[in-house]
């Protein structure tokens, strides 16, 4: 099961997820974050501190949502380690490391 929480400000978007980002789960997340690019305001932050498990699909999907802007925040050796892969892994192109800063 994937817990998804939306709390939208002035100068970003959170995105809370608890639970498993895997099988149906992360078809779910995409769904739910696709139509959020076209009306955005200021940055996305992901937050996946009460993720418990992530499989492949999730991580890749994580990864295309980091490409396209999204801050992700993770605890935990294993999730920590998976969001430096996908940092470490993918350079963003200039312009969305200017919409970061």
């Amino acid at each position: 099961m994937l817990k998804i929480t939306l709390d939208n400000s002035q100068a970003s978007t959170r995105l809370t997820l608890e639970g498993r980002l895997a099988g149906a789960w992360v078809k779910e997340l995409e769904q739910f974050w696709r139509p959020m690019t076209a009306s955005q305001r200021g940055s996305l932050i992901v937050d996946l501190r009460g993720v418990t498990f992530i499989e492949e699909t999730g991580k890749a999907l994580l990864a295309e949502m980091w490409q396209a802007g999204a801050e992700l925040i993770a605890t935990g050796c294993c999730n920590k380690s998976m969001i430096e892969q996908i940092a470490c892994s993918r350079p963003r192109s200039n312009t969305d490391r200017k919409k970061r800063r």
